[in-house]
């Protein structure tokens, strides 16, 4: 229906030819955002997730949270805490009491309760973050909290300065936000150092008879990252075992095939045989590190990676991982793994890290330490109750000022302190706009028509436009309309 109103808008709006340009890029927007969608839906933040035969139990980040129970009453007067209102029914509750420390706010999805005067913060779920419904007119004590792990590809405007401006907290996957999610694929240290998956390096050796060097899995094909492209080219200058839709040339055996089987035991004893994987994020930005780095790590295949420019940052050790970064073109890095292939004493030393157990790099040592979250840890919350309660928190924290403020006013002191400001910057969910690899070779065919790939340039800087309007309709604190957004991006 979206899709519709937008193709009418622009009808409306625009000559025959950039309308048709315009919905190509806006169509892009929309359905690239269906498979990271699908895997939320389909992933075990869902109550309906299936599970798969063998899939290890404890990578579910989210155990059931039970309701605070109140001695001696039946029903919670939600009018008597902070109302906290999930915008975007990311949790599905219609009604929690939660106890955060000290304190307890009640956390709802219940739409009604936007007007109640207790109502104090609106939270958000990145992906659902859309101009078609906000709680505008927005009051002077509603704090917008924004939680988005997710790809830059899913909801591109948030990543521009207009808009993530607009919220107070955040948790997104850079270390800046309020609270950092840039560990959220890592259960902790001891699965890092865990030997459960690890194949001998002799074993690995007799296997490349039947098996190539380096093991590719994607099937969600020409992200903004470009991979594909770059993966292409390699392929020209050494082999790979591409198992996904992407670039297939192996199948997985059929019981794997089902994208939820990629946390399946099954499927990580398949890798797992493999000396290098490319792990190439679907898009490059600082600190967006997803399971396509750490599973090889928790495997004992080192990985071969392209994503994150800050990666060094929470590599296990300095000589963990192999970064594209590093090598001028696929050609050198074919080489570079070629040699590694072939000296078993060379290739050791990616590894040694794990054989002995010793991580190195303090900084992740000190995230997984002190992160207030865990993952699928019953001795901890998860990082949504997490998010939560931050928001809570600080909702009474400024109550408190507001209370001091009050108090001494009364007794004809000076003023207390105001309610503190908090407010996202550029930094808590930012990324560059995407590039394409350039390769002059036989391996890198002129694509025919307009791929894929094309089209994430002209949709990031269309994001930038939705941004400024939507930053615009915000700032005037009245309803609008999806035409008059839509208006706005397409004004000349």
């Amino acid at each position: 229906m979206v899709r519709i109103q937008r193709r009418k808008l622009l009808a409306s709006c625009l000559c025959m030819t950039a309308t048709v340009f315009l919905m190509v890029t806006l169509q892009v927007v929309v359905e690239l955002g269906k498979f990271e969608r699908k895997k939320f839906q389909n992933s075990n933040l869902q109550d309906g997730h299936k599970d798969v035969e063998g899939e290890p139990k404890h990578l579910n980040p989210f155990p059931e949270k039970e309701a605070l129970a109140l001695p001696g009453r039946d029903k919670v007067d939600a009018g008597s805490y902070p109302i906290v209102l999930w915008w975007s029914p990311l949790t599905g509750e219609t009604g929690r009491l939660g106890q955060c420390g000290a304190d307890a706010c009640f956390f709802t999805i219940n739409r009604t309760f936007q007007h109640h005067p207790m109502t104090k913060a609106f939270l958000f779920y990145g992906t659902d973050f859309n101009i078609d419904s906000l709680p505008l007119p927005r009051k002077a004590h509603h704090d917008w909290a924004l939680f988005h792990e997710e790809s830059p590809k899913n909801n591109y405007k948030l990543f521009h300065e207009p808009v993530i401006t607009l919220f107070n907290h955040t948790a997104t996957f850079s270390r800046h936000s309020d609270l950092p999610l840039t560990t959220q694929y890592l259960e902790g240290v001891e699965v890092l150092k865990s030997l459960r998956y690890l194949v001998p390096l002799q074993s690995k050796n007799n296997l490349r008879q039947k098996l190539a060097p380096l093991v590719y899995v994607q099937s969600d094909c020409d992200p903004p990252s470009d991979r594909d492209s770059y993966v292409r080219e390699l392929m020209a200058y050494i082999e790979v075992d591409s198992y996904g839709e992407c670039l297939q040339n192996r199948d997985l055996p059929q019981q794997l095939k089902n994208p939820a089987s990629m946390d399946a035991d099954a499927f990580y004893r398949v890798i797992a045989q493999y000396k290098f994987i490319l792990a190439f994020e679907n898009a490059v930005c600082d600190d967006y590190i997803t399971e396509k780095f750490w599973r090889p790590l928790k495997l004992g295949v080192v990985p071969v990676y392209y994503g994150s420019p800050t990666i060094a940052d929470w590599l296990p050790s300095d000589r963990s991982a192999i970064l594209v970064s590093e090598f001028s073109h696929p050609r050198e890095l074919a080489s570079f793994i070629r040699r590694l292939d072939y000296d078993d004493g060379l290739y050791e030393t990616y590894v040694e890290w794990k054989l002995k157990g010793e991580i190195s790099n303090q900084r992740l040592l000190t995230a997984l330490r002190e992160r207030e979250w865990g993952v699928q840890d019953i001795n901890q919350d998860n990082y949504i109750d997490t998010f939560e309660c931050m928001v809570c928190r600080r909702v009474w924290a400024n109550s408190r000022l507001q209370e001091q403020d009050i108090s001494r006013q009364k007794i004809e002191l000076s003023k207390g302190l105001p309610p503190k400001q908090w407010k996202a910057d550029v930094h808590h969910l930012h990324c560059p706009e995407p590039t394409l690899f350039a390769f002059s070779s036989p391996a890198s065919p002129a694509l025919r028509g307009r791929s894929l790939r094309e089209l994430w340039l002209p949709s990031f800087q269309q994001s930038k436009k939705e941004a400024q309007a939507l930053r615009w309709l915000v700032d005037r604190n009245q309803n609008f309309s999806s035409e008059e957004f839509w208006a706005l991006v397409f004004k000349d």
